[in-house]
C-alpha cells in the first residue's frame, strides 16, 4: 500500500505540473514512479513464492503440451512481429498440480521467449528425453545463454545473471519454478553457455 501510494502521489504531480515543473524535477517524479513501480512487482512476486510454500498439492494427470501451447500462444498474441521457431512435443504427460505447473511452464517459457529477444531467428523447444530411467522434461533455446561458473546462483531469489538494461525482471522467477520443482519431488537444472 505505501508504495502503491507512492506511485500514485508521484503520477499526479507528473499530470498536473506539466508546465509548472522544469525537466530535472519531471526527470525524478518519473525516476520515483518507475522505481516504486519496479519495487511493487518484487513485492508482488515475494507474496506469490512465499504463498507457493504453504498451498496444498493438488495432484492429478497434467498435459504439459496444452500448458506449453498455451503459455507460447498468448507470447506470440502480445509479439506478433517476433519470428520465433517454436517446438512442442505432442503428449509430454505428467502428475502435478496444473496450476502450479501452469508457473513453472510460464517462467521457463516466458525467459526462453525473452532471451530470444536478440536472435535473428529464435528457437524455443519444450520436450522430454529419458534419462537414466527418469523422465526428463526441458525447455531449450538459442538465446543469450549464461558462463555455467554461475550456474549455481540460477535458482535463488534475486539472482540474476543478466543486467535490468539488458533483460528485465525481478530474479524471483526461477526461484519460484525451484520451489514449485521440489514441492513435486522433483529436480531442475540449468545448462548453458553464453
Amino acid at each position: 500500500t505505501p508504495l502503491r501510494a507512492m506511485i500514485a502521489f508521484s503520477e499526479m504531480a507528473l499530470d498536473t505540473s506539466r508546465a509548472e515543473v522544469d525537466a530535472r524535477a519531471r526527470s525524478l517524479l518519473e525516476r520515483i514512479r518507475d522505481a516504486g513501480m519496479r519495487m511493487a512487482v518484487i513485492v508482488d512476486a515475494l507474496l506469490n513464492l512465499a504463498r507457493l510454500s504453504r498451498c496444498e498439492l493438488k495432484v492429478s494427470p497434467v498435459n504439459l503440451s496444452v500448458l506449453a501451447n498455451e503459455v507460447t500462444g498468448a507470447l506470440q498474441r502480445l509479439e506478433p512481429e517476433r519470428n520465433v521457431d517454436l517446438v512442442v512435443r505432442e503428449g509430454l504427460r505428467c502428475r502435478g498440480d496444473r496450476g502450479l505447473l501452469y508457473i513453472v511452464i510460464q517462467n521457463l517459457i516466458g525467459n526462453a521467449w525473452k532471451y530470444t529477444r536478440r536472435m535473428g531467428q529464435a528457437r524455443i523447444e519444450v520436450s522430454c528425453e529419458q534419462r537414466g530411467g527418469e523422465t526428463v522434461f526441458f525447455v531449450r533455446d538459442n538465446g543469450a545463454g549464461f558462463d555455467m561458473k554461475y550456474a549455481s546462483k540460477l535458482f535463488g531469489a534475486f539472482q540474476r545473471l543478466h543486467s535490468d538494461r539488458e533483460f528485465e525482471g525481478t530474479g524471483v522467477g526461477l526461484s519460484t519454478v525451484a520451489r514449485i520443482v521440489q514441492r513435486h519431488g522433483g529436480r531442475i537444472w540449468a545448462q548453458s553457455r553464453p
